[in-house]
């Protein structure tokens, strides 16, 4: 696994990689069989079951959804491809929505927030 930094900023990326002894068929299969993937990844962490988009064998997006608020959501991209061992170099990369990055907007018209007593 590399070592991964946890974003400083709204909007940023986060990647994780692994490297697993299994062939990148079966690794697929654990990603995209809702069976075998409710194990780790929850229906219940997903804002819909369906995968957003997939390249069959290489890739597969889902969008999250926090349970708890503000409810932020954020897409998360599984790349899958074979390893130099014969088994399968795994990407995790997590992106904030853009629609979530912006911040709070004032009430009022002076452009400060302010907090309700």
């Amino acid at each position: 696994m590399s070592d991964a930094v946890k974003p400083d900023r709204p909007g940023a990326t986060l990647v994780l990689e692994y490297e697993f002894d299994a062939p990148p068929a079966k690794v697929w299969r654990a990603v995209t069989i809702p069976a075998l993937r409710e194990r780790w990844l929850p229906d219940c962490d997903l804002a819909g079951a369906e995968p957003e988009s997939s390249i069959a064998g290489e890739e597969v997006r889902f969008r999250l959804r926090d349970s708890e608020p503000p409810f932020r959501e954020s897409h998360v991209i599984f790349r899958i491809e074979p390893n130099e061992d014969g088994g399968t170099r795994f990407r995790i990369i997590q992106q904030a929505c853009d629609d979530q990055t912006k911040l709070p907007q004032a009430a009022n018209a002076n452009c400060c927030l302010m907090l309700a007593a």
